[in-house]
């Protein structure tokens, strides 16, 4: 998923130990990580990272986005450009870093026309052979279910379809090993009534560290999600992490060359 959350609904994520990939290189996350369209925001990626980093205080985390907003199964055909790209960024970071888990969520697209009939079988063969292109037959695949805010208001008046995706990918990760589905109850939209909001995309990320950390499925909220989220934000700040947000604020115009001295 991309992530249309709104940026300044939340508090950034900034951690020296979470790495992205962009333009070939590691650099330090910054939202928004998968940057597909002009109006991409907030995803579950920064805060499974952030989840990952409070569990595992040795680790540095990369993440290597490859989502495609608005997507189908089809778009994600294994001859498509989607998953060739997937794969070639996939192998690049696979190079100096170890593939750890995949984070998958994908429906909205195919909750309408039917497509739900075939979304298992097309499943089945995009995962297959997306674990075998990467030599990751033991990954774990982390699917997220769709809200239940779709097929009610906005663009996602059309998703009517979604309780049968849903259903489809739990089966789906119930059925196949290394597999784990993390449920989306309770989240909310943007006001388009499609895209989850930040809060949300917050949440669910949690979920899924939940999920790849306890190799569990997630069919219910966590308990105390805010106050978890309230603790990672909590976290006080390295030299460097406050010497990256300074370097934001003086680019983006938000502090003077002055200002951005006396940091230094």
């Amino acid at each position: 998923m991309a992530g249309r959350g709104f940026l300044q609904e939340v508090p950034p994520i900034i951690n020296e130990r979470i790495q992205m990939l962009r333009n070939g290189r590691w650099q330090m996350m910054a939202e928004p990580v998968n940057f597909d369209r002009s109006v991409s925001g907030v995803s579950l990626a920064a805060s499974f990272a952030d989840a990952w980093c409070f569990q595992y205080t040795e680790d540095t985390v990369g993440l290597i986005p490859c989502a495609e907003g608005g997507s189908s199964l089809d778009d994600w055909a294994v001859e498509g450009e989607l998953f060739g790209h997937a794969v070639s960024e996939a192998k690049f970071a696979m190079q100096n870093s170890t593939l750890t888990g995949i984070l998958w969520h994908q429906g909205e697209s195919d909750s309408a026309g039917g497509n739900y009939k075939v979304y298992y079988d097309k499943l089945l063969i995009l995962i297959k052979a997306l674990r075998t292109a990467l030599g990751a037959q033991e990954v774990p695949i982390i699917l997220g279910g769709l809200g239940d805010f779709l097929g009610k208001s906005g663009f996602g008046q059309q998703c009517t379809e979604y309780n049968h995706i849903n259903e489809l990918i739990q089966k789906y990760a119930f059925e196949q090993a290394n597999c784990y589905f993390v449920t989306a109850k309770g989240l909310t939209a943007n006001p388009d009534g499609i895209h989850l909001n930040a809060i949300s995309q917050r949440y669910f990320g949690l979920r899924y560290f939940e999920a790849f950390h306890k190799k569990t499925h997630i069919l219910s909220p966590l308990s105390q999600e805010q106050e978890f989220l309230n603790r990672l934000n909590a976290r006080e700040h390295t030299k460097t992490e406050l010497m990256f947000m300074k370097q934001v604020d003086f680019a983006l115009g938000r502090l003077s060359f002055e200002g951005f001295l006396s940091g230094m």
